[in-house]
């Protein structure tokens, strides 16, 4: 069932945006001092910024352009004009500080974060159900790591800003590191505040397996195994996860929320500006009925050859078809994951699966380093695939084994990007997967957008 808070988060649009993030305060249609008064006014406040995942800014575009195309799952393929320029130049490290895409994931993260900053810095002081103060605490406190993790991966030095913006504040950058030891304090009170799970009204809302299973994947890139395999080893003892039996059951709106499912970006149909653009983008035209296939996000011929013969997660996951470009037949792959019949181009009711279980169990095995328990793990996600086991005798260092089964299970995701920089191999993975792409020019970290260099003229650009 999908999550009926949906239908209600255009009550209360609560970012706007001007010259930069730093003026993006929440307002709404109501005086600003006649809201964030009642609990209503909050379960409001914290739909919208649900709502704002959605953005394309967010989940909804930039994110998988960024954290998948930049790596070596997938690419724009031979279409390079019009809005395919954007998608090019982040697959091919020639963006600049005026990139749509780029500037749009910094635009529309601080805006989720400057609405959770606004919830939190008003609710203490209101009278309200206790209950319901705690849970939307830890949700505006998970919402708001989560577009911080996204920025410290991809700009690294950011503004952590905790409390809503001053006029006339001057904006300082902080690195990566301090932006995740931060993190760290807000998702242990985040999953302290939240509740396991919710019933069906209230389905789609961070749990406490969402803040721990985004706390753990922040400890790993902080360096932090130790603490991670504790907060992991509580998600698979106590939160009652597990995976869905057949990999192909996962996608489709019929297998939202299963049981497999940590946390989606909820996306409905129905002409109320709540559907998700992937069917579009992904899905070559002549697949669809609805609107037009823009088949970008296309799959590598890397991660093609990355699944095994057998694996049952080749067929749900990519597929091939024929393309005619300027008079050439080409083969193109395709993403299938996020397949759908819309009703109206770019109203799909798929919604973006933003963690599940098999992450989890991948991360515990990380964090453990290479011992029989950890290869146990991965076994059980290639059990699943229809794969043999592995062990420590299969070819391969363990880093390796585990990062290759990470890109066939959590492929198209959005994940990749954020794994090979952890693991240390970026340059190494996309020089090898893009042969016009030298391990000399990738870049760790997109560029700070422009507009925001000229407003605030203390920050550093990005180099590397």
């Amino acid at each position: 069932m999908k999550n009926i808070f949906i239908f209600f988060i255009s009550i209360i649009l609560l970012s706007s945006c001007s010259d930069g993030f730093t003026d993006l305060a929440p307002i709404s249609n109501r005086n600003e001092a006649d809201f964030y008064i009642t609990e209503n006014d909050f379960i409001s406040a914290i739909n919208a910024s649900y709502a704002g995942l959605q953005d394309d800014g967010v989940y909804g575009r930039a994110y998988w352009t960024m954290f998948e195309m930049r790596g070596d799952n997938t690419d724009q393929g031979a279409d390079g004009t019009g809005l395919a320029r954007q998608f090019t130049e982040i697959n091919a490290f020639t963006e600049d500080a005026l990139n749509e895409q780029v500037t749009a994931a910094w635009t529309s993260s601080y805006a989720v974060i400057a609405n959770c900053n606004v919830i939190l810095s008003r609710i203490e002081g209101v009278e309200m159900n206790t209950e319901v103060k705690t849970r939307i605490i830890g949700e505006a406190l998970f919402l708001r790591s989560l577009m911080y993790y996204h920025l410290a991966v991809a700009y690294g030095n950011i503004p952590l800003q905790l409390v809503p913006f001053s006029t006339g504040e001057e904006l300082t950058q902080v690195d990566a590191t301090t932006v995740y030891t931060q993190l760290t304090l807000d998702l242990t009170t985040a999953e302290a505040n939240l509740s396991a799970s919710y019933g069906a009204s209230d389905l789609g809302r961070a749990t406490k397996g969402a803040a721990a299973t985004l706390l753990a994947k922040i400890l790993l890139t902080n360096n932090q195994n130790a603490e991670a395999v504790t907060v992991l080893k509580r998600i698979q003892s106590s939160y009652g996860y597990s995976l869905v039996e057949n990999y192909a059951d996962l996608w489709g709106a019929t297998n939202e929320n299963n049981e497999e499912s940590i946390f989606e970006v909820e996306y409905i149909s129905g002409g109320i500006g709540q559907g998700s653009a992937f069917t579009n983008d992904f899905s070559p035209s002549a697949f669809l009925q609805t609107g037009q296939g823009y088949g970008r996000n296309r799959p590598t011929s890397e991660m093609e050859n990355s699944y095994e013969d057998g694996d049952a997660r080749f067929t749900p996951s990519m597929g091939s078809t024929y393309l005619n470009i300027a008079g050439e037949t080409i083969v193109a792959n395709y993403v299938r994951k996020y397949e759908s019949d819309p009703p109206t181009e770019y109203d799909s009711e798929i919604n973006f699966v933003v963690f599940r279980y098999a992450d989890v169990l991948l991360m515990l095995a990380e964090a453990l380093g290479e011992t029989d328990e950890s290869y146990g793990l991965i076994n059980q996600v290639r059990d699943r695939a229809g794969l043999s086991p592995i062990n420590a005798g299969t070819p391969g260092t363990f880093s390796e084994k585990l990062l290759e089964e990470r890109q066939v299970e959590l492929a198209f995701e959005n994940h990749r990007w954020a794994d090979l920089k952890r693991f240390g191999v970026a340059a190494e993975k996309v020089s090898a997967a893009e042969p016009l792409i030298s391990a000399s020019s990738v870049k760790n970290l997109f560029l700070i957008p422009q507009r925001e260099m000229d407003i605030n003229t203390n920050f550093v650009q990005n180099t590397n």
